[in-house]
């Protein structure tokens, strides 16, 4: 019988090495697809990038004929700062292409062996931004809302066929997220300073935050469930903070992440 295996997208580094691990350590086979070789213990490396359909298509096929695929947990992804009227559209839709079709092609490939199994789980990384609508963050906060609502649809689409899909909201996490996010101050003038002080107030909280390998070890937990939620949001404050922003008033809401990022 083959090995129970599950594929962890962006795993070279952040949330999905984090997941990667905690996976293995719970007896999974995991596969990494990432465009770095960074070596960890257990866990078998594929070069892939996410945004290459074909590329996607041939790993998962190797995946397949080497073990059986019961997961897939999508963390590949990055961010980008700046005024929406000074983003670049080509860096706006790579932001889309990384964060939202990755995942779709990932998932794209897999689903037909899911469906045809009889079962299995898939788990996308979202953020709580898919909620709280970032300001000088807005496309970053729309590829994770686009998460979000695909995830959520995703959900009553293949129930019927035993696969459960999850959609994990995370809030300021402690990685090298925040070191890798493309920032662009362009504006910053004509804008008050504005650009700068909410991508500053977003990296101090970010550096504060949670710890990435309890993220891991949740994922991990969600994966092995049998009945795993289809929102889950990382962190009794982020929790509170994702209610408040879907029930409170839309004009309360905008005024209150205003405060704090606009």
């Amino acid at each position: 019988m083959k090995d129970k295996a599950v594929i962890v997208t962006g795993g070279s580094s952040g949330i999905g090495r984090c997941a990667a691990a905690a996976l293995r350590d719970c007896g999974y086979t995991v596969y990494e697809f990432s465009r770095r070789d960074i070596p960890q213990a257990g866990v078998k490396h594929m070069t892939v990038d996410v945004t290459d359909e074909k590329a996607v298509e041939a790993a998962t096929a190797q995946v397949a004929e080497e073990a059986a695929i019961y997961a897939v947990v999508n963390c590949a992804g990055f961010g980008i700062s700046g005024a929406v009227e000074f983003t670049q559209t080509e860096q706006a839709r790579r932001q889309f292409d990384v964060n939202f079709f990755g995942t779709v092609n990932v998932n794209k490939t897999v689903l037909p062996i899911l469906r045809r199994q009889g079962g299995g789980r898939i788990i996308n990384i979202s953020s709580v931004a898919a909620a709280a609508h970032i300001p000088f963050q807005a496309f970053y906060s729309a590829s994770k809302a686009a998460i979000s609502s695909y995830s959520c649809a995703l959900y009553n689409e293949v129930k019927p066929y035993g696969i459960r899909v999850t959609v994990v909201e995370l809030g300021d996490i402690h990685t090298g997220f925040t070191d890798a996010r493309q920032k662009s101050i362009f504006g910053d003038e004509e804008y008050g300073g504005r650009i700068s002080g909410s991508v500053s107030r977003m990296e101090k909280d970010e550096q504060n935050g949670m710890d990435p390998e309890d993220i891991g070890k949740s994922i991990a937990h969600i994966v092995g469930k049998k009945n795993p939620p289809a929102v889950y949001v990382a962190g009794a404050r982020y929790r509170f903070l994702s209610v408040l922003c879907r029930v409170l008033p839309t004009a309360l809401r905008q005024r209150i992440v205003g405060s704090l990022y606009g």
